[in-house]
């Protein structure tokens, strides 16, 4: 007998030492530890965390009794309103699946979704009417629909649905007896992925990831409790990065916000007094370029996470400019949302600035509860050297990596080949063993046989004070293959021509890495602000066979 099976003999799980995982504990206990304080802020409306868990348990209570149970799909397309956070808990209270919806798709993507979930209810806001109504008619088969009508909104559309929410609500038991789920593997979300090419994957969450990552929100980026939190970053994206769960935990304030928009946002810093909010780079450059009286009356911390592209050095100088802590995050929707952190140390600030935005512009190291995240080379499955050069590929692998692709088993086995998550992001690791992107594999520029790196030609291009956005993409050419072509959107009264921003990389780039075309406009971004490469690949395709 092994010293493992003496530790062993009579020793299981029972009731008194083991409960499955579930983040549907933290609202539980905030609600009994902290019923009276604020849980949601939305317009006029104003929540308290007993109320929120009244509201949870009778929309539970209200899915058990249309026959909705363990398994079943429940598909919402909804704002960051209050309704959207109490489908983060009032479904998998019920013991059935959150599906959220990128409320900016087309009717056919979100029939794909719709069908391809299985969805047995949807919970659609007003604004979205038109698009719904759509989708359920090329879906071809009828689901029942309730209707949000948010009084913050005062456009166009008509609330679909048998039953508008609040009434639903009122058919629930407030004092619903729900139970954790049997087991911390089984699914709590569906998340599709963005996909630019063919359908979309579903991602599959499950209890155990979202209990976590809503903890390594809190402890990777050091949340004080009670923190207020504004919803900045869409809740249909990866659940919101887990925020919801993440400021049940914390038994903070959730401040809701129906649409981006730069005075609103600080409006509600100012107003609420914000201590946190998280978004893509474009969001953060919006506040970093807006007037200087928008900003006035702020004098408190705010702390900001970023993700989707590497923060360029503009945009971290910029945010230290304001006043505002920024953090950089990252992760992708297999990741539950960020699953790495660009942890900071005390020793960095004294550091020269240059350096310090250099430190700061890399995606750091894995989150506390995902157990491993490296960059491999994806052929041998073997680390890199860590000498800041040799790229591989990121690779991730732990408790807050998902499931699986639903329906997709190819897919899933080809994601998860070696025993780690394959991301497709190259990066190097460097000496002291963080992580720094240098860009995706579908990205990089070959010109002439040498690699370029977009995400590097971008951080130079962003460093020109008349650019709010960059995207840097292949173009064909006869002579070297492909060449780098830049498409910029200006800040506001901005005035900047191709030629001298031509000269302004070519004095900090090698030369082959310099853009040899430049296309001024808006850039296409999807509901979460990042920049659609695919479409700006197509249009420097479209670009080069004209000349």
């Amino acid at each position: 007998m092994t010293r493992a099976d003496i530790h062993a003999i009579g020793l299981d799980k029972c009731a008194a030492n083991y409960a499955p995982l579930t983040p549907l504990s933290f609202l539980r206990r905030t609600a009994e530890v902290h019923p009276a304080h604020m849980a949601v802020i939305h317009g006029s409306r104003r929540t308290t965390w007993s109320e929120f868990y009244e509201r949870a348990r009778r929309l539970a209570s209200a899915l058990c009794a249309r026959g909705i149970g363990c398994g079943d799909t429940v598909a919402v397309v909804l704002n960051n309103t209050p309704e959207m956070l109490e489908c983060h808990f009032g479904i998998p209270m019920a013991g059935a699946v959150l599906n959220t919806i990128n409320t900016r798709l087309d009717p056919e993507a979100v029939a794909f979704m719709l069908g391809h979930g299985e969805a047995k209810l949807l919970i659609a806001d007003r604004e979205y009417s038109e698009t719904v109504a759509r989708a359920l008619a090329k879906l071809g088969r009828a689901i029942p629909v309730v209707g949000v009508d948010d009084p913050e909104y005062t456009g166009a559309g008509e609330r679909l649905g048998e039953i508008d929410y609040e009434a639903f609500l009122a058919q629930g038991d407030p004092q619903f007896a729900w139970s954790p789920p049997a087991d911390e593997w089984d699914a709590i979300s569906l998340n599709y992925t963005s996909g630019t090419t063919g359908n979309p994957k579903g991602v599959v969450y499950h209890h155990r990831g979202a209990y976590l990552n809503a903890l390594s929100n809190i402890v990777s980026w050091g949340m004080p409790p009670g923190s207020t939190y504004l919803w900045t970053l869409p809740m249909f994206h990866c659940n919101g990065w887990c925020f919801p769960w993440t400021m049940a935990a914390n038994a903070g304030t959730s401040v809701c916000l129906r649409r981006v928009d730069a005075k609103l946002i600080l409006d509600a810093i100012r107003a609420h007094r914000v201590t946190h909010y998280c978004g893509a780079p474009i969001v953060h450059s919006m506040l970093i370029n807006a007037p200087e009286e928008w900003r006035r009356g702020i004098d408190h911390k705010v702390s900001a996470l970023v993700a989707a592209a590497p923060p360029p050095a503009s945009m971290i100088e910029g945010m230290r400019r304001i006043g505002f802590e920024l953090t950089h995050v990252y992760g992708l929707t297999e990741t539950y949302g960020p699953a790495a952190v660009c942890e900071k140390h005390t020793e960095w600030d004294a550091a020269a600035l240059e350096e310090q935005v250099r430190l700061n512009g890399r995606q750091g190291v894995r989150y506390h509860c995902q157990e491993d995240m490296t960059v491999m080379d994806p052929q041998t499955m073997r680390e890199v050297p860590r000498d800041g050069e040799t790229m591989g590929e990121i690779m991730f692998r732990g408790n807050i990596t998902m499931k699986g692709y639903l329906k997709n088993p190819p897919a899933t086995e080809e994601a998860f080949r070696g025993g780690w998550y394959h991301t497709g992001d190259l990066a190097v690791l460097a000496p002291d063993g963080y992580v720094k992107i240098r860009d995706r594999s579908k990205d990089v520029i070959i010109s002439g046989g040498e690699n370029i790196s977009s995400v590097e030609v971008e951080d130079v291009i962003y460093g020109h004070p008349a650019v709010l956005a960059a995207a840097v993409v292949a173009s064909p050419d006869p002579k070297w293959g492909e060449v780098p072509c830049a498409f910029v959107e200006l800040k506001e009264g901005a005035s900047l021509g191709e030629a001298e921003l031509v000269a302004f990389c070519r004095a900090r780039l090698a030369g082959f890495k310099t853009p040899k075309k430049v296309v001024f406009g808006p850039l296409p971004k999807t509901s979460t602000g990042k920049i659609q490469k695919f479409v700006l690949r197509e249009r420097a395709k479209s670009t080069a066979a004209i000349e």
